[in-house]
């Protein structure tokens, strides 16, 4: 198909083909805002239950008065919980 062109229209075709092969190899690459809001998703999964889980804990303690022996094992439960959460995020990801 080229033999025929001019050398600049052989140019400019080449530069067709290669813009061409960038994009369909583009598109199986997720974009910068996608990852950046991956991590904002994953940061969330974690964080929320953590928070709900400190304030049960927090309240319990009050509600009490026993320092902090709800608070400490609550809270590690949401952490948990809350990486648990994101793994399997990940995961259907």
């Amino acid at each position: 198909m080229t033999e025929d062109l001019p050398p600049e229209q052989e140019r400019l075709v080449d530069a067709v083909k290669q813009r061409a092969e960038r994009r369909r190899r583009a598109r199986g690459l997720p974009s910068f805002a996608r990852n950046f809001g991956q991590i904002g998703v994953l940061g969330w999964q974690v964080v929320v239950p953590a928070l709900i889980a400190l304030a049960i804990g927090r309240w319990l303690d009050h509600r009490l008065s026993s320092g902090i022996f709800w608070t400490a094992p609550l809270l590690i439960l949401g952490v948990s919980l809350g990486c648990w959460s994101a793994w399997k995020w990940i995961g259907r990801q």
